[in-house]
């Protein structure tokens, strides 16, 4: 069965969380954040827009993440908020997103954000412009090849050693607030896309 844009829209909008049922929700996190997970449509496959950041950053140094950061004064909502750093990260213009519902919020643990995923659909075969200052690389993965790659990893930070879930695509490693964001995706999204065998 192909997948047609459409489709995929109206399921999105039906199994999302509306931003104000998503800001009630109760997760702890000192600093409010916001992320843009982007998806596309291309060859009959939904694909995910994520990034590498730098390696020489102070926080979260060469890890994956959707682009976004903190909420800046100027910021009307959150939602502006996700699509400003896109924005900014990849030159993603704000016009180009059809923002279509939000995930639940997700904290991050060392660092003490508060992160809320939007999820909006953006058209297949952008050309990206990467900050200088952030941005490593951009990665489009497919949503299959990210549950496929689901799996439990051992991990060393800061000279200590632990186990986490993540999602392993390739070379590509996707833990921390990341994978809880990506989790909280697929689980949503797990009939639609065993129903277009993605």
């Amino acid at each position: 069965m192909a997948l047609r844009t459409g489709a995929i829209r109206d399921d999105l909008r039906r199994v999302l969380l509306s931003p104000g049922k998503a800001v009630r929700l109760d997760v702890r996190g000192a600093t409010n954040a916001a992320v843009l997970v982007a998806l596309y449509v291309e060859d009959d496959e939904l694909s995910a827009v994520l990034t590498k950041r730098r390696d020489d950053l102070r926080r979260h140094a060469g890890e994956i993440s959707f682009p976004g950061g903190r909420r800046d004064p100027e910021d009307a909502d959150l939602r502006e908020t996700a699509l400003r750093e896109a924005e900014e990260e990849i030159g993603l213009p704000r016009g180009g997103v059809e923002v279509l519902g939000e995930l639940p919020p997700t904290s991050t643990f060392v660092t003490g954000y508060l992160i809320h995923p939007f999820v909006g659909l953006i058209a297949a075969g952008r050309r990206w412009q990467l900050s200088p200052t952030e941005v490593d690389a951009v990665l489009e993965l497919p949503l299959q090849a990210l549950r496929e790659g689901r799996t439990r990893t051992q991990m060393e930070r800061r000279g200590f050693t632990f186990e986490t879930d993540a999602y392993i695509v390739g070379e590509t490693l996707i833990w921390g607030a990341t994978a809880r964001i990506l989790e909280n995706l697929l689980e949503q999204l797990d009939q639609l896309l065993s129903a277009h065998s993605l």
